[in-house]
């Protein structure tokens, strides 16, 4: 695996490394000693998958509050989508920044959103799945979000929003919103 580290403190991208032969390809998308070379956490508890119908479908910006503030690393199984990280850790240089990714089925990388980020993607196909590797298990009560469109933040969508969720859009701005210290 080849770890690229990313413009948001503690993030990177993960690209797999795939041995091919006449039958296609094998390759580690996870390995506990390599992700703790690098630093990360390797105590992954609950795996996830969103699927999104239509191009154009935005979820996010989702976080969990402290305690239960979330590592996550998303990896696209089917379609693309344009994967994004905010900074919500007032200690960090990079602090109320974003970063996004195009993730996808055809590139196969994975994006490593350490905890303190909010997260969020936009579909780019129809028929897009993404699937999360989460630590520590999601507490419904924890659940938190900043609005996608916040102007303080000024995320770059590639597209117009198809479908966004109601509590989505109800997001509070990042001047508003829970962050970590």
């Amino acid at each position: 695996m080849r770890f690229t580290a990313l413009p948001i403190a503690g993030a990177f991208r993960i690209e797999i490394e795939p041995i091919a032969d006449a039958r296609g390809f094998f390759a580690r998308t996870f390995c506990a000693d390599e992700f703790a070379t690098h630093g990360l956490v390797t105590d992954f508890v609950q795996r996830s998958v969103s699927y999104s119908a239509v191009k154009g479908t935005l979820r996010g910006l989702h976080y969990q509050a402290a305690p239960h503030a979330e590592t996550k690393v998303v990896r696209c199984l089917a379609g693309a989508a344009f994967d994004v990280l905010v900074d919500l850790r007032r200690s960090s240089l990079t602090f109320g920044r974003w970063h996004g990714e195009i993730i996808s089925a055809d590139n196969r990388a994975a994006l490593y959103i350490p905890e303190g980020c909010a997260h969020g993607f936009q579909t780019l196909a129809d028929k897009t799945e993404i699937s999360y590797e989460i630590t520590p298990a999601y507490v419904p009560g924890a659940g938190r979000g900043v609005a996608f469109d916040d102007p303080d933040i000024g995320i770059a969508w590639p597209l117009p929003e198809a479908i966004v969720s109601e509590a989505d859009r109800a997001r509070p701005r990042l001047s508003a919103a829970e962050t970590f210290a």
